[in-house]
């Protein structure tokens, strides 16, 4: 039997996901961000021709690769608000939202840099800071190429098995995660509203993702505890506690320095499909070692 409040958050989740996933609602985020796109290259072009007035144009970055940043912004907002509906359902699954997100903060740093050449991009010219620019794109089209390529091996890797063979505690465990991800989604509100503030006054001291995964961080580390209400095999909290390292190694790359961030991003998914295998191949043999105590054995049936 759920408990009403958690009862309560379970039927808000539900709702909000139902929504967001409708082919509709998909179609109506995929035309604003092509409205975002193609609207921010007729401003950028507006401010070039000097057809903006001067308190407009001095807000106007002058170079049409910024269009490209705001649109990439907003679908990993996107993605993220995925990623808070993901761990309500498998935890696993989150972790590899987590890595697919960073993936994509590496690509769209490519773009980033190309803000600091000329338009067009005239090679001859590129010299000290600016040629320095080419190798930060190389590292991280290629750290997020890395990543990429992993996480089709951390997905084979999973299998996905209830925390709890009792239908009640497992029920109860997924409402748990739902009331968490609920949350985190409100955080996450009053974070962007916090962060599109204090940018639109330019006193923004923290990016909005860096501020985001910090709070994810507290979030795994709270499901891993409830976790053990239902289930507390040591491989079972080792896992769940790797998954929270996981993530806090991607919060660690993304205020990294350049180069960095990327070996960072690609070690947090090396870890995430390291722990995974270990876990598959090592869980049995602690099974057997449980079954040798009633107790643990009869929490595990």
């Amino acid at each position: 039997m759920i408990a009403a409040p958690l009862a309560v958050a379970t039927r808000v989740f539900d709702r909000l996901e139902r929504w967001w996933f409708t082919v509709a609602t998909q179609k109506h985020i995929a035309t604003a961000l092509t409205v975002v796109f193609l609207g921010g290259l007729v401003v950028v072009e507006a401010r070039r021709r000097g057809w903006l007035p001067d308190a407009l144009a001095d807000h106007v970055p002058g170079k049409h690769y910024y269009a490209i940043l705001v649109a990439f912004t907003l679908l990993l907002l996107t993605e993220v608000i995925e990623l808070v509906f993901a761990l309500a359902q498998s935890v696993a699954n989150a972790v590899g939202k987590q890595l697919e997100i960073m993936s994509l903060i590496l690509i769209r740093q490519s773009f980033k840099e190309l803000t600091y050449f000329d338009e067009p991009i005239v090679w001859r010219e590129m010299t000290g800071e600016v040629s320095m620019r080419v190798v930060y794109i190389l590292s991280d089209a290629m750290g997020a190429l890395i990543i990429f390529a992993l996480l089709a091996v951390y997905y084979r890797l999973q299998h996905h098995q209830p925390i709890t063979r009792d239908a009640d505690e497992q029920a109860s465990f997924v409402a748990s995660k739902k009331l968490i991800a609920l949350l985190l989604f409100f955080g996450l509100v009053v974070i962007g509203a916090n962060w599109t503030v204090a940018a639109l006054a330019g006193t923004t001291s923290h990016g909005f993702f860096e501020v985001f995964y910090t709070l994810l961080i507290f979030a795994d580390v709270l499901i891993v505890l409830i976790s053990m209400r239902y289930n507390t095999p040591y491989p079972v909290v080792f896992r769940y506690f790797g998954f929270a390292v996981a993530t806090v190694l991607v919060r660690l790359a993304l205020t990294a320095p350049r180069i960095v961030d990327a070996a960072l991003g690609v070690a947090a998914t090396l870890f995430a499909v390291g722990l995974t295998w270990f876990y598959n191949r090592s869980a049995p043999a602690f099974g057997e070692l449980d079954s040798s105590h009633p107790e643990r054995a009869e929490r595990r049936d």
